[in-house]
C-alpha cells in the first residue's frame, strides 16, 4: 500500500472574525517548522467572512498552510442567497471544501443526493472534497453504524472517476462523538475508516482505495490524537474545537512527536 501524507484539517465552524483569524494563523506558523509541514499536510476552514483575510496572510508570508472552505453551494451562480459557489471558492485559492458534514446534515437538511452533486462542484473548479460521513447514537445502538455509512459512501460519490476518488479526502465522523466530549475508542475509529475504504475499494478499486485519504473526526484532542493516528487506515482529523487553539492544534499536527 502506498505511504499516504497524513492531513490535519482544521475547521473552525462558526467562530472567530477576520482579525481573529490573522492572528490565529500568523501564531500557527511560527508554532509549526518545515519538519511539521514535510510531515504532514494542514487545512484550516475558515468561516467565509475570514477567507479572503486569510488567503492574504498566508500568501503574504509564504505560510504552507493550505486554505479550505467548510461548504458551497453545487451551482456556479444564480439566485441563491446566502450560498457560496465553488467558483467564488476556487477565486480566493482555496484547496479543500468540507462537504456533507454532520452539522450541515442533522441542522440544515443536507442530503447524500446534494453532497454527491457539491463533490462534483468541487471537482469540477479544481478543488479537494472532504466528503464526511458517520452514524447518529440512534443508529449505532440500533446496529445501523455499517448501512448508514454504506448509504452515504455509495450515495456521496455515485458518478465519480476512480482518479477523482482517489486524489480525495473522506472523513469518518461518527455524531455521537462530535462537540460531545465522547470520541471514539481507537478501534471503533479504525473500524468506521475501514469501511469506508473497503467502499471506496468495491466501487472504485484497490488503486482508489489505497490513495483517498480518510480523517477521523470527532473530538480529536492532543492526548488521544497519536493513538488515533497510528490506525491502518486513519490518514488524519478533521478537528473542531481543538483547532480553535494554537497550543491544542499545533500539538495535533505535531502528533507523530509524541
Amino acid at each position: 500500500m502506498p505511504e499516504r501524507k497524513p492531513l490535519i484539517s482544521g475547521n473552525w465552524k462558526m467562530h472567530m472574525n477576520h482579525l481573529e483569524a490573522i492572528q490565529l494563523i500568523q501564531k500557527l506558523s511560527y508554532a509549526l517548522d518545515h519538519a511539521d509541514y514535510a510531515a504532514t499536510d494542514v487545512s484550516i476552514h475558515p468561516p467565509f467572512t475570514n477567507l479572503r483575510s486569510a488567503q492574504t496572510v498566508i500568501d503574504a508570508d509564504s505560510i504552507p498552510i493550505a486554505l479550505g472552505a467548510q461548504h458551497c453551494h453545487w451551482e456556479e451562480s444564480g439566485a441563491f442567497t446566502g450560498e457560496v459557489s465553488p467558483a467564488m471558492l476556487a477565486k480566493l485559492a482555496v484547496s479543500y471544501v468540507i462537504a456533507g458534514h454532520s452539522e450541515r446534515r442533522q441542522l440544515f437538511g443536507e442530503t447524500d443526493e446534494n453532497v454527491n452533486r457539491r463533490l462534483k462542484a468541487i471537482l469540477a473548479a479544481g478543488m479537494i472534497p472532504i466528503m464526511c460521513c458517520g452514524e447518529t447514537l440512534d443508529e449505532r445502538e440500533a446496529d445501523q453504524t455499517e448501512t448508514r455509512i454504506t448509504t452515504q459512501v455509495d450515495a456521496g460519490l455515485a458518478g465519480l472517476k476512480r482518479d477523482q476518488v482517489g486524489a480525495m479526502v473522506i472523513a469518518y465522523e461518527p455524531v455521537w462523538a462530535i462537540g460531545t466530549g465522547h470520541t471514539a475508542t481507537p478501534a471503533d475509529a479504525q473500524a468506521g475508516c475501514a469501511l469506508i475504504r473497503d467502499r471506496v475499494r468495491a466501487n472504485f478499486g484497490a488503486d482508489a482505495a489505497a490513495s483517498v485519504r480518510v480523517q477521523y473526526g470527532g473530538s480529536v484532542k492532543p492526548v488521544n490524537v497519536a493513538e488515533l493516528m497510528a490506525q491502518t487506515d486513519i490518514d488524519g482529523a478533521l478537528v473542531g474545537g481543538a483547532s480553535l487553539e494554537v497550543d491544542s492544534f499545533s500539538r495535533i499536527v505535531r502528533f507523530r512527536l509524541q
